[in-house]
């Protein structure tokens, strides 16, 4: 049996529709036939080799999709043929649970284990079917066919909700966005006020998306325009507040730079918490930058933590299936300010 793909051969070419053979199912693993998929704003970046992702090639590219369940390995004993899943995009290698190897289904790896994992978890979901790890088709119940393209947005929700959830952000809090008018900071602005958040200052350039974060959401969101100037944006935003910022969540693209990472984070009170999540210069083999030092992201007046969340570890106390993205955990507790880069 065949199916149609959207193939991926060689960085900066089109993408081909091809005829290719039907996945072939083995023990813990699920065929999924795609019944929607989302694009990522920055998917162009990734194929045409500008980001400088791990992918080895040919690719059927994608992240994430929403998708009926059209076979099961002989060890799944709840999902059954024509269930509706969520296809989370990142997967783990199995043999070391506490640091797993992970590469994201369609889109990247991380280092050599996420390639090596890449080699058989390799095709996106820019397809008629696709095979994934048994433990990423999450059931979702019954939805009209018609809905699954809404239910893609599950995905720009649960990246930022693993931040939130390793920041331990309660209801009443006050939140700060950094790249609230991005794909996952405009995600981590609508799910903040969800969780009950007291409310969100949203520092952006684009005053379009900021009057349309207040109109969607009203006045808990308090946008602030952002200037380029480290003193002033970091003013701006603490007088946006209506007390404290008690926690700082960072998604900011890799072309943002370190500055805005920085003066967003240094607006966070005593012993509050920040987690970045933002690119900041991640980009294939490259090795990021430092773009934010330690002691520039905690609270300068004293101890304070920061949270990279992203190893693929569930935060404590939350064993279900909010696993963010991206690069390993750090929390450091006692930093002091440090010199300025």
């Amino acid at each position: 049996m065949t199916m149609k793909a959207a193939l991926l051969r060689t960085f900066g070419s089109p993408l081909v529709v091809e005829t290719m053979p039907d996945p072939v199912l083995g023990t813990g693993e699920v065929v999924v036939d795609v019944v929607a998929s989302s694009v990522l704003p920055y998917m162009d970046e990734v194929l045409s080799g500008e980001r400088g992702y791990l992918l080895q090639l040919p690719v059927v590219p994608g992240i994430g999709a929403i998708g009926r369940v059209r076979a099961v390995g002989p060890d799944a004993t709840r999902l059954a043929v024509g269930d509706w899943v969520f296809c989370d995009p990142t997967v783990r290698s199995r043999d070391d649970a506490r640091t797993p190897d992970i590469t994201l289904q369609g889109l990247s790896a991380r280092g050599d284990g996420g390639l090596r994992l890449q080699r058989h978890f390799r095709h996106g979901p820019f397809a008629e079917q696709m095979l994934i790890p048994t433990e990423n088709a999450i059931p979702i119940g019954p939805i009209d066919a018609a809905d699954a393209g809404r239910w893609c947005a599950l995905g720009p929700l649960l990246v930022p909700y693993g931040g939130l959830l390793a920041a331990q952000f309660e209801a009443g809090e006050t939140l700060l966005v950094s790249g609230a008018t991005g794909y996952f900071g405009s995600g981590a602005v609508h799910l903040a006020l969800a969780m009950g958040a007291g409310c969100v200052v949203a520092p952006g350039r684009n005053e379009t998306v900021l009057d349309d974060l207040v109109r969607r959401f009203g006045p808990r969101v308090r946008p602030v325009r952002l200037t380029g100037d480290q003193d002033e944006d970091r003013e701006r935003m603490r007088r946006a507040a209506p007390g404290p910022i008690d926690c700082v969540l960072d998604l900011l693209p890799p072309g943002a730079g370190p500055t805005p990472v920085r003066t967003a984070a240094m607006t966070v009170r005593e012993f509050g918490r920040v987690v970045l999540m933002g690119g900041r210069g991640h980009a294939g083999r490259r090795r990021p930058p430092t773009a934010l030092r330690v002691a520039h992201a905690e609270q300068h007046h004293g101890p304070g933590s920061v949270d990279v969340p992203g190893s693929g570890r569930r935060p404590p106390g939350h064993p279900d299936h909010v696993r963010p993205p991206g690069p390993g955990r750090v929390r450091c507790h006692g930093v002091r300010p440090g010199r300025g880069e």
